[in-house]
């Protein structure tokens, strides 16, 4: 099969049939392999793309990792009351708070800069009532 860039399903198929083939040898031609996953790879960038993750939740993701609780956020959001505010989206993150979750976490900035996928809840105070006189 001879390499060629990919522009339909039907190539796609047919490449990822070819580099199951490649890989299947004993030895596989490792030049071919990485042409052919290379055209895979390009195929599926364009026609699938990944969406980039709920800046809340890389969080939660980078903490599990590092095995942190919200506490160990402190360093990175400067108060206890920031950290429970933006983590129930409470607070949007400020930008010397994305600068020390990105330096300090190793969270991408893009990440950290996107709009949540749930909106930021702001607690409204109700309007306060005039007491009305009663007359008897």
């Amino acid at each position: 099969m001879k390499p060629k860039v990919l522009k339909t399903e039907r190539d796609y198929k047919a490449a990822l049939a070819h580099v199951e083939q490649l890989m299947g040898q004993p030895s596989p031609d490792e030049d071919k392999l990485e042409l052919w996953s290379l055209l895979v790879e390009k195929y599926e960038e364009e026609r699938f793309p990944i969406a980039t993750p709920d800046p809340i939740e890389a969080i939660r993701f980078r903490m599990d990792q590092a095995g942190l609780q919200p506490t160990g956020l402190q360093a990175y959001l400067q108060s206890k009351s920031k950290v429970s505010e933006v983590m129930n989206r409470k607070r949007p993150l400020s930008l010397s708070m994305i600068r020390a979750l990105h330096r300090g976490l190793k969270i991408p900035a893009e990440v950290l800069v996107q709009e949540p996928a749930a909106p930021y809840t702001v607690r409204r105070l109700k309007p306060a009532t005039k007491k009305r006189k009663v007359s008897a």
